[in-house]
């Protein structure tokens, strides 16, 4: 009878117990595979719409490559035909033009290797296959503006490794009623978007938080603002400053 009864227990485990588990480890693993998942696609669709819709600004690429501007200049060599050689220069609104060609070609915003795929079209009609190679023999040098109250506002060429504060100087300093606390770095991502940081340079140059010397990068632009009393100083006499100053201004 005790035989029996355990016979029975044990076909109930077997036909309930050990079902009811796989099924609750198989509910358990999708939920675990199910439950990643819309959120990876929610991550997906919320990168695309960023980069569609335009709601987020689109990162710029960590090492992208030059692209062709106005004025720069270009030797195009073919490897076949160097009768073809020549040298170019990009114009004004982006065209060139070429030596055996009609119609002028637009190579502005492009790459040098999307470059000789359009030089390659372009000749197709001309040659058979061209093998073409270019060198960029001059173009627009890495730059930062500074503007505001410095010294020298302008474009200056960006050599090596700059930051901020050595920027500063180099357009000639502060000048008076200089906001040094609250200098604006105007920073391109993409053609449309621009990301716009305050860095207080004062803290800087009292070595009390390099961290706001930030390095520049190419197209950077420093603006330095007037302080509230230089805004002030638009709407007094300089005479009545001696009020408030024991020195001359």
């Amino acid at each position: 009878m005790a035989r029996t009864f355990l016979n029975i227990v044990w076909l109930t485990f077997v036909w309930f117990g050990i079902p009811a588990t796989l099924t609750g480890q198989s509910t358990g693993s999708q939920a675990g595979q199910a439950g990643p998942e819309p959120k990876l696609a929610l991550s997906s669709q919320s990168t695309q719409g960023a980069a569609t819709d335009g709601s987020r600004p689109v990162l710029r690429q960590r090492n992208p490559r030059y692209k062709i501007q106005s004025d720069d200049i270009l030797e195009l060599s073919f490897r076949f035909t160097p009768e073809f050689d020549q040298e170019v220069t990009v114009q004004p609104d982006g065209y060139v033009q070429l030596k055996g060609i009609s119609n002028d070609v637009h190579i502005q915003g492009l790459t040098i290797p999307e470059t000789i795929e359009a030089l390659k079209r372009a000749y197709a009609n001309v040659l058979n296959q061209p093998e073409i190679s270019v060198v960029l023999r001059d173009f627009e040098k890495p730059y930062f503006v500074a503007g505001g109250q410095v010294g020298k506002p302008g474009k200056y060429d960006l050599r090596g490794e700059t930051t901020a504060a050595q920027a500063i100087q180099i357009a000639g300093g502060f000048v008076d009623f200089a906001k040094s606390k609250q200098v604006l770095l105007f920073r391109h991502y993409n053609d449309d978007t621009v990301e716009v940081k305050a860095l207080n340079i004062k803290d800087v140059l009292k070595k009390k938080d390099p961290r706001e010397d930030v390095v520049l990068q190419p197209g950077d632009m420093l603006y330095v603002p007037k302080s509230a009393l230089g805004v002030i100083d638009r709407f007094l006499p300089r005479s009545s400053l001696g009020t408030y100053f024991p020195v001359p201004i």
